[in-house]
């Protein structure tokens, strides 16, 4: 009796906790096992080596900042650890580094390390006798042959002034500062101390985005302009309005070619337009961009990260001589929240990139957020391509609708911490893509995460006021120990980090990845620029699951060149045997502070063993559209895209 009393009185508590557990184990998410993981971590390997860098230069381990930003100077240092992969040298291989340092606010230039590091001296960049001062940091670089030279030169982006390229002068014969022409993309920006405009510039993307046939330039800026680095001043400088609808940051800008020049005297003519975005577009607080052309035209779309607000997808309508873009944006529906969609979300956009994520033939897009457990835990996005064919896809991104749904949870993606830069590659040619994910905020030894919690509930009105935010300065700490991630996909088709069993998991705060194929070897090679620590270089030891095929795209060569110009924005298709589709482009620099060489590469797994049919896409010199079918052996391949594909 009593048991039945008591069993009568507690009935509703039984069959509530009853139903809890049953939806908890139906709602959670799978998992793999300890046995699964280390199955699919035994198909990678890579080998840890230390870049080598300038000895002898001045240290720091945080920035001095304008008096307004004291209390979180850390919060103001940490970002402007990047890192570059790329030929810089002309030896045909990606096997040079271009490295941004925090630790010394230096850009190094310096040879992958292992084989062949001895080919040049590591040096860092010197900008004189262009106009500098104290108070500007920089933040990245990215190749680019700017003048079409066929040289790669370098675009330094910073805090505190406008870019400078350094040109590749054509007549040094080893890389070393007197092989650069630094060179202003804005000028008239003084000539003994910079007196210029004070950008504080986050991301720079380089496509031909008016499909004219020749490189032009995104810079996206993070703080308005101002002093931001100036500790002699307790002004001008400002916080975002809002923790998810700023529109208040720095302005962004584009920067059309409209004449080069080789030769002893390398230059360039760029026209700077200021009114392509509307004003809460380009007011962003950019971290990120990405460029690639999504629906087939050769015009690449872009997208922009950013901070405190929606990232913005811009639909390509540009005609030569008139760059035009539309926001588009994902349709609202009753299941999926706001902050899901394509350009309506609210999450803090840090790094971007393009990649099959799950196998079908069509462009996804990953893009890391603030995703952290017990911390600020939004969540990654995996926007998985939703149109039927890439007409499709033409036809509702000009009606405005962005056809992509974001599926990071299905795939095991939402969560791995505080991201940063992101890389879609395939790192063993087994025809799957795999997600390295940098991670982690700043390292201390006092947690600062409860602060935090509360400035991300406390009322939009009070952010202006940096005394509200939490203290963040030396010695404090906000995902210190976040590593980085590598995700694989399961054989259902879910991610698993492995990072762990690959003994890439260091507790250090990661920026930005770099990939390439830096000793030829057809298996992709990584570097990552991690903050206020040194950078590290991962050689692929691991074994090739099956055959690849790397591109090496160049516009036909206009005079003597070391390098030959990378056709920016060229897209290849391969059909395998199993009927998969394998995508990639010409990458000209998308993601945050991580840029992967201008090759092309391609793993298309084991069963193939003989020629693949190859589809190119591209652009000349002249602005026409190109495509082409031939068959390619496995392997490396350099070819020039001028009306036709030639084979060197």
């Amino acid at each position: 009796m009593r048991v039945a009393r008591w069993l009568r009185r507690n009935l509703p508590g039984i069959v509530a906790l009853a139903l809890m557990a049953t939806l908890f184990q139906a709602a959670r998410l799978p998992y793999a096992s300890a046995a699964e993981t280390d199955r699919i971590a035994a198909g990678y390997s890579f080998r840890p080596l230390s870049i080598s860098l300038p000895a002898g230069l001045p240290q720091q381990n945080i920035r001095e900042v304008n008096q307004q930003y004291r209390n979180i100077a850390g919060w103001i240092s940490s970002v402007g650890s990047a890192v570059a992969m790329n030929d810089l040298d002309g030896d045909g291989l990606d096997n040079d580094l271009c490295i941004t340092d925090p630790r010394t606010d230096t850009v190094t230039v310096t040879p992958v390390p292992g084989a062949r590091a001895d080919r040049y001296v590591p040096f860092a960049l010197d900008p004189a006798p262009l106009p500098t001062n104290d108070v500007m940091a920089p933040m990245g670089c990215v190749p680019g042959d700017l003048n079409e030279d066929g040289r790669m030169d370098l675009v330094v982006y910073m805090w505190g002034r406008t870019p400078i390229v350094y040109l590749a002068r054509p007549g040094a014969s080893t890389l070393a500062n007197a092989a650069y022409q630094p060179t202003e993309l804005v000028p008239g920006v003084g000539t003994d101390r910079y007196t210029g405009p004070q950008w504080n510039t986050n991301t720079v993307a380089l496509d031909d985005f008016d499909g004219d046939g020749h490189l032009d330039v995104f810079v996206g800026n993070y703080f308005p302009q101002g002093p931001v680095l100036d500790p002699t001043k307790d002004s001008g400088v400002s916080m975002n309005h809002s923790m998810s609808q700023a529109f208040n940051g720095g302005e962004d800008y584009f920067f059309r070619w409209t004449a080069s020049t080789r030769g002893d005297t390398p230059g360039f003519t760029f026209e700077q337009l200021n009114d392509v975005l509307p004003g809460d577009v380009s007011k962003g607080w950019a971290l990120a961009s990405g460029a690639n052309d999504l629906d087939g035209d050769a015009l690449p779309e872009l997208y922009v990260a950013n901070d405190f607000g929606p990232d913005r997808l811009l639909y390509n309508q540009s005609v030569p001589g008139k760059l035009r873009f539309a926001t588009v944006e994902t349709g609202r529906t009753p299941l999926v929240p706001k902050s899901k969609r394509v350009g309506a979300d609210s999450f803090k956009g840090m790094g971007v990139d393009f990649g099959d994520l799950n196998g079908d033939g069509k462009y996804d897009l990953y893009v890391s957020n603030i995703a952290t457990s017990f911390g600020l835990e939004e969540s990654h996005f995996a926007f998985v391509n939703d149109a039927s064919s890439q007409e499709e896809l033409r036809r509702k991104l000009s009606d405005g609708d962005a056809p992509f749904t974001d599926r990071s949870s299905d795939l095991g993606l939402a969560w791995s911490g505080w991201g940063w830069d992101v890389k879609l590659a395939d790192f063993n040619n087994s025809g799957k893509t795999v997600v390295a994910q940098a991670t982690g905020f700043v390292k201390g030894d006092v947690n600062r995460w409860p602060l935090l919690q509360e400035l991300a509930m406390t009322n939009d009105a009070l952010l202006p006021d940096t005394t509200v935010w939490p203290h963040v300065a030396d010695g404090d700490d906000i995902g210190g120990s976040q590593r980085l991630h590598f995700f694989v996909p399961g054989r259902d088709g879910r991610y698993v980090d492995v990072a762990k069993q690959l003994g890439l998991a260091v507790p250090v705060p990661t920026r930005g990845i770099a990939t390439g194929d830096a000793d030829g070897d057809g298996r992709l090679d990584f570097a990552v620029a991690r903050q206020w620590d040194a950078p590290i270089f991962y050689h692929n030891t691991g074994r090739a699951e099956g055959a690849y095929l790397g591109l090496r795209l160049l516009h036909p060569a206009a005079g003597p060149a070391r390098t030959g110009s990378p056709v920016v924005g060229a897209q290849a298709t391969v059909i395998t045997p199993d009927g998969r589709s394998h995508i990639g482009r010409v990458d000209g620099g998308s993601g945050h502070s991580g840029k992967r060489s201008n090759e092309i590469h391609l793993g298309l797994g084991a069963d193939v063993t003989g020629p693949v049919q190859v589809q190119l896409r591209w652009r000349d010199r002249s602005g026409q559209t190109h495509e082409q079918s031939l068959r390619l052996n496995p392997g490396r391949h350099v070819l020039e895209l001028g009306s036709d594909v030639q084979e060197r």
